[in-house]
């Protein structure tokens, strides 16, 4: 059972990976192949571009429901 604040709508890959135990790897493989989340682009230092996920509560349960927490 995961329990979170009503209010908060939106959660970071990093927040869905602590609540959940699944690691940011296999977190990114799931989203893309059950079309969960949003992949969010972020400009960083120097030109680089970095990929952030966000997550909805719906996606958090689905996730919950669909993954196993990550053994290593």
């Amino acid at each position: 059972m995961i329990t979170v604040k009503s209010t908060q709508k939106i959660f970071t890959e990093a927040e869905i990976s602590k609540l959940t135990g699944i690691c940011t790897e296999h977190l990114r493989a799931v989203a893309r192949s059950k079309h969960l989340g949003s992949p969010v682009r972020a400009a960083g230092a120097a030109g680089s571009h970095a990929e952030l996920w966000l997550f909805t509560n719906t996606d958090l349960s689905v996730l919950t429901a669909l993954h196993p927490r990550c053994e290593h």
